[in-house]
């Protein structure tokens, strides 16, 4: 790679003539290919981006020019031409660069990447701070975001506001869904051309500026011109852009493939002023033909042979099933059972195992795309009307509808279950996508039933158990598989607010309380514990909210000291919940509880990480060994 292997910052990008822009962009793409077939990551998008990250770092002044992606998928080779070349082949591993930009990895990266649809308001905030610093007004600022995030409504408030405040920001809208065929045709070309070349533009700005002085161009009448320029170009190439009406120029689309033609293109407009956005149409796994054939099935595809294309299994073996799976097929069960049943998603149908619902009863299924809000309000209003809506949402994800499920759901006293995947501990995808504070921020929430069950034949019980809960109610369980392959037991309801003692021994002076699936870590270490003479008592609390006062009154009475154990943040968490309530009663017994740290984590993992936060087998081993010898002394 002679190219790529010598540039280690955009500024020797820049130093290339433009013609061997499609080289190095072939180069990345083989890159890629051989650094993500064996550490696996987001593979189509970032290599459908290829040309429009090089395009961008090499007519923009980058790192002084900001670029603001949204969401990291698509931004590897980014990170590539930024410093990180050769640190690439460590990226999602513990102590190694993240999947996604960070600013606190390195200047180039602006603003933090992990969730959909920031990017917009924060490259507008950036944009307009700079019009409002003298040394700055130079500085320019582009958005990056994609058709699926565009959906969303921060998206939209970023937009809107963006047509309402002086600025000059560039939003370039990489719209991988779209193919260049021969339907665009040369009249979008010429449009294409025309709108965005330098001469046009010289006129147009000459002319504008001779309306003004004759007051005859102000700024009601610019924005109404806008909108007639738009419509005017809408009617001719026959598609509509909602940007019309937001007063915020369009431009395009154009062909994202083609490197020289977006350098030109990122040249002629890089100094027009207002707002203004750039459709670029590309494609999901370009340059790899099975990516390009199945995009959504290579969008983090894990290891695979380059030369093949087939995916590498980790086993040949039959495996237990994926939490999300027990979820998908049980709520397939439960609404053949009970026709008011319904599924709400938001952009991840596969991802939640919503899709097993969608294939069985499509007119019950409902993905309102990245609208997590939405999604909340929108089962709240189904709810209101008599149906029983399950939202499926990433627990990262769903701290996006914090005021939905408070206002929308929760205050209403309204019948959702929220089925809480990648709660806890994700591993690779790192700070941005752990599922650590949805115990703490639905705890508080008055009238919110939270539990999570430490196996399948639990979760499908609490599954069925919501159907008779006629109010909010809340099950979490983590990304990856649960522990039996034989699981699809007869499904009964279950006491709300029950717990249950899974071991007991006379003599035990430690009682370890769970909450899910960390239950198996606790037996492991209990078992090892009892090996070296030290007993302990566990129990599965699967509720968290109402907790089982029974069981919290047993242990204050019973044993010298508690260990709890949670897949969360220790803050406002399940051990201080335990510990408010052993208190409550008037014990003074020593509670220790194991859970994440007040501190952000990074990727790894997710048994590197539960060992750095001290909560495996090894850290729940060492806190009763501490308790025993604070007991005895």
């Amino acid at each position: 790679m002679p190219l790529l292997s010598e540039i280690n910052s955009p500024s020797d990008l820049r130093k290339l003539p433009v013609e061997q822009l499609p080289a190095l962009c072939r180069e990345i793409r083989e890159f890629l290919i051989s650094r993500l077939s064996v550490n696996p990551g987001h593979f189509a998008s970032s290599m459908g981006a290829v040309e429009l990250i090089v395009a961008l770092h090499y007519v923009y002044d980058t790192p002084y020019d900001r670029l603001v992606w949204d969401v990291g998928h698509q931004a590897y080779a980014h990170k590539i031409l930024t410093g990180r070349r050769d640190a690439f082949a460590g990226q999602r591993t513990l102590n190694g660069i993240s999947g996604f930009p960070n600013p606190l990895e390195s200047d180039a990266d602006t603003f933090m990447a992990g969730h959909a649809g920031n990017s917009i308001s924060a490259a507008l905030g950036m944009a307009i701070a700079d019009k409002l610093t003298p040394e700055n007004r130079n500085r320019k600022t582009v958005a990056v975001i994609g058709d699926a995030s565009i959906s969303g409504g921060l998206a939209f408030e970023g937009l809107n506001n963006a047509s309402n405040h002086p600025n000059d920001l560039l939003i370039v809208l990489n719209d991988n869904d779209m193919s260049i065929d021969p339907n665009v045709g040369a009249l979008h070309s010429y449009l294409s051309d025309l709108t965005t070349s330098a001469g046009y533009n010289r006129i147009r700005n000459k002319m504008a500026g001779f309306f003004r002085k004759k007051g005859i161009l102000t700024d009601q009448r610019k924005r109404a011109i806008i909108r007639f320029s738009n419509s005017i170009k809408s009617l001719v190439s026959k598609k509509q852009n909602i940007f019309e009406g937001l007063n915020i120029r369009y431009l395009g689309p154009m062909d994202g493939h083609d490197v020289i033609k977006l350098v030109q293109v990122f040249k002629e407009i890089k100094n027009m002023e207002g707002p203004r956005l750039l459709h670029v149409c590309t494609i999901k796994g370009k340059g790899y033909k099975p990516a390009e054939d199945d995009p959504a099935a290579w969008h983090a595809p894990g290891k695979f042979d380059p030369a093949t294309g087939k995916k590498i299994s980790v086993s040949s073996d039959i495996l237990p099933p994926l939490w999300q799976d027990v979820f998908g097929e049980t709520l397939v069960e439960l609404a053949g059972m009970d026709k008011s049943i319904a599924g709400i998603t938001a952009a991840m149908p596969s991802g939640t195992s919503m899709s097993k619902l969608a294939e069985a009863f499509p007119d019950r299924t409902f993905d309102v795309g990245i609208s997590e809000g939405h999604a909340v309000t929108f089962a709240g209003g189904m709810a209101a009307a008599g149906k029983k809506p399950f939202v499926a949402i990433y627990s990262s994800f769903l701290q996006r509808a914090y005021d939905n499920i408070i206002h929308d759901v929760a205050i209403q006293g309204l019948p959702v279950t929220f089925c809480i995947d990648r709660a806890g501990l994700v591993g690779e995808d790192g700070v941005t996508h752990h599922g650590l504070f949805d115990l703490a921020y639905l705890n508080c929430i008055p009238g919110m039933k939270i539990s999570s069950p430490a196996d399948e034949e639990t979760m499908r019980n609490l599954m069925f158990t919501s159907l008779s809960i006629n109010s909010p109610y809340a099950i979490r369980y983590p990304r990856g598989r649960a522990y039996h392959t034989d699981w699809k037991s007869e499904m009964k309801t279950l006491e709300v607010g029950k717990g249950r003692k899974i071991t007991d021994h006379a003599d035990a002076k430690i009682a370890i309380l769970t909450l899910g699936p960390v239950l198996k870590d606790a037996m492991t270490a209990a078992s090892l514990l009892e090996d070296q003479g030290i007993k302990t008592d566990i129990f599965d609390m699967i509720w968290m909210k109402p907790i089982d006062m029974g069981i919290l009154s047993d242990v204050a009475q019973r044993y010298d000291a508690v260990i709890t154990v949670e897949d969360g943040a220790l803050e406002g968490g399940f051990g201080e919940t335990v510990e408010h309530h052993i208190r409550e009663i008037g014990s003074g017994i020593k509670v220790k509880s194991l859970g994440v740290p007040d501190r952000w984590i990074a990727q790894g993992t997710v048994d590197q990480l539960k060992n750095l936060c001290g909560y495996d087998v090894e850290g729940i081993i060492s806190a009763a060994k501490e308790l025993t010898s604070n007991t005895k002394g």
